[in-house]
């Protein structure tokens, strides 16, 4: 398909479009797009079987091709930001697989970034997102008391009965709004919260290095055990582990929703926390976190205080695979005789493009066996937020998904991030699937723990 405007729309390849020239606010200020991402897009195309939402619609608009070119309108003064732009954009999962794939080298996911912050900016977000916005990302996520205390409550709602009880009487279905499906998308609890601590966990054997470990937000309780796997697992491999208390929030999810200032004063307080606790290596057990926390020095480029800083802390940080596969690692010595899939989380692969450290990692498991799904790397529908506020999309890539899980007959699907974990289990509990879930450090660790 070549570029060009369709001279009934006004649109490349004709893109849905209403309203009159520069009807409503455009791109304007210091986090617009910038121009030199904007017209890197050649328009070849190549990124359409990449994207999940075209994938499942094949809808140009749909596409990252589609939402560059409604960009590219709005910056030259065809069109103005509206509802319909809006509801695009928002419907992609910035899971850049795009970018992957991409010839031209188009920053694909800070362009929509920068372009949330302008919708953000002109408070054009759909009402879904603007009240996640207000309640979670802006009033729980900066604040870790605030965060713990919401965690426990809704641990408390899981685990005492009272969930039952209100999905019973089905009073939330008679509610305004639709808080019934977003109740079902409620992530789970883990049973046991992960916390920081300002102490540090001795290396096992000989020390190689002091490395500090992201605890970030929702993975510590959503996923305690897989954190506690990752400081044994560091452990056995030579490194003193630091956890500084001081340390929050990576940021990420503001940062997708658009909401840059905040996410930069996130990225702040973990540049300070790591400086100070004196670590060489920054490590991080999600994906989403990792892929964020490697881009502060192009987040923070701007700032006099913390530029330098902040590029320092990009290159020094490692998701937990990457990090192992290059110790070398310490391979277990009993065997696990699981058979094992792996689903490919999208900042993981497309973001930060490691696909072959957790199959490395993997694959140092004596009695192992790993089967590739199909589509392994093809968005699972979590992202992030998305699940609550795109929940026919996010459902129909978590279909997607959880068939091609299912067809390897693995009882064992590894992934290396949180969200993905959640979306997974998810998947498979409405499926009525036996297979389990497990964070790829868990399965080493219970390789290493097999060990006696």
């Amino acid at each position: 398909m070549g570029g060009g405007i369709d001279a009934g729309h006004g649109f490349p390849y004709g893109l849905p479009f209403e309203g009159s020239l520069n009807d409503g606010p455009g791109f304007s200020g210091p986090d617009a797009p910038a121009e030199s991402d904007l017209y890197r897009c050649v328009h070849c195309g190549l990124c359409l079987s990449a994207c999940p939402t075209y994938v499942e619609t094949r809808l140009e608009a749909e596409s990252p091709r589609g939402r560059i070119a409604l960009m590219k309108a709005v910056h030259e003064g065809r069109t103005g930001i509206s509802e319909r732009l809006v509801s695009h954009w928002e419907l992609c999962l910035q899971c850049r697989a795009c970018e992957a794939v991409c010839p031209s080298g188009v920053p694909y996911g800070r362009l929509m970034e920068h372009t949330r912050a302008q919708v953000q900016d002109n408070n054009l977000q759909s009402p879904e997102l603007g009240r996640l916005s207000r309640l979670f990302l802006r009033a729980a996520l900066p604040h870790n008391k605030r965060l713990r205390l919401a965690g426990h409550l809704m641990r408390f709602y899981q685990r005492s009965g009272v969930q039952r009880l209100v999905r019973k009487s089905r009073v939330l279905s008679i509610l305004p709004g639709d808080l019934a499906a977003m109740e079902a998308q409620m992530p789970v609890m883990g049973t046991q919260f992960f916390g920081t601590r300002s102490q540090v966990f001795p290396a096992v054997g000989e020390r190689r290095m002091t490395v500090g470990l992201l605890a970030g937000c929702v993975m510590p309780m959503m996923q305690g055990d897989a954190m506690r796997a990752a400081v044994r697992v560091l452990q056995r491999n030579g490194c003193d582990v630091a956890v500084p208390p001081a340390q929050g929030c990576c940021g990420a999810l503001n940062l997708h929703a658009g909401d840059l200032e905040l996410g930069r004063r996130m990225a702040r307080r973990n540049i300070d926390a790591f400086r100070d606790a004196g670590v060489e290596t920054v490590v991080t057990a999600s994906a989403g976190c990792g892929s964020s926390m490697k881009e502060y020095g192009d987040l923070l480029r701007d700032d006099p205080d913390y530029g330098d800083a902040a590029e320092e802390f990009a290159r020094n940080t490692r998701d937990i695979t990457e990090f192992l596969a290059g110790l070398p690692l310490d391979p277990p010595r009993a065997e696990l005789p699981w058979r094992v899939t792996v689903q490919d989380p999208c900042h993981l692969a497309h973001a930060q493009r490691i696909t072959e450290a957790p199959r490395q990692v993997l694959r140092s498991i004596p009695g192992l066996e790993i089967v590739e799904m199909a589509e392994s790397s093809l968005c699972c529908g979590s992202a992030g937020f998305y699940s609550l506020i795109q929940r026919d999309m996010s459902q129909r890539l978590q279909r997607r998904k959880i068939g091609n899980a299912v067809a390897t007959e693995a009882e064992v699907i590894a992934s290396a991030n949180p969200g993905c974990i959640s979306q997974l289990e998810q998947g498979l509990r409405n499926e009525g699937s036996k297979a389990r879930v497990t964070h790829v450090v868990e399965i080493l660790d219970a390789a290493y723990q097999a060990e006696g």
